[in-house]
């Protein structure tokens, strides 16, 4: 099969979704832009990195003057709303990267589907050429996109299972077996 490659050049919507209950949720990520609209399935874990990473980004474009006083001032609005359903997963996230282009004032994400292909030849110059590497998407968002990406991915990173005040694993609805209360339910 060969490589899918979705550029977003105009991105309308940038989201991330769950769908089921607490300690049962699948995470989605939905980006649409004139062009295309894709869903990718992406874990827990990779979004609360990809939130942390972004806002360590918009400070860093922000304490080294990068980015035009306009992009860093725009506040950022709701309009990115929440996921469409019915929802069609085009592949797991792998691999994603975040970039910087200061020409175009835009953070620049690439994200990857899951492969057993080799790091190297995933970054190698030819790789756009190349067949048999992994399904990507790539998408510039503005400043206030990412914003409005990360207060939403807080948000639902958050609205999960809480964690044991004592051990820190995620309590279920009926409790959960404490390994720093020798094995009784809390």
């Amino acid at each position: 099969m060969s490589r899918i490659v979705f550029n977003h050049e105009y991105a309308e919507r940038f989201v991330v979704g769950t769908v089921g209950a607490p300690g049962e949720r699948a995470f989605f990520l939905q980006i649409e832009s004139p062009v295309y609209s894709n869903c990718v399935a992406i874990e827990k874990s990779q979004v609360a990195a990809l939130s942390e990473r972004f806002k360590e980004m918009i400070q860093e474009l922000r304490r080294n003057k990068l980015a035009s006083l306009d992009e860093l001032s725009y506040s950022a609005q709701v309009v990115n709303g929440d996921m469409q359903f019915p929802i069609t997963e085009d592949f797991q996230v792998g691999i994603i990267g975040i970039s910087w282009d200061q020409l175009s004032q835009r953070i620049h994400l690439e994200v990857q589907a899951v492969s057993d292909i080799e790091v190297e030849d995933l970054i190698s110059e030819d790789a756009d050429e190349n067949e048999s590497l992994p399904d990507v998407i790539r998408v510039p968002l503005r400043i206030f996109q990412v914003r409005n990406f990360c207060s939403q991915a807080d948000r639902t990173v958050a609205s999960g299972r809480q964690p044991c005040p004592f051990c820190g694993l995620p309590i279920d609805v009926d409790g959960h077996l404490c390994p720093r209360a020798n094995g009784y339910r809390r």
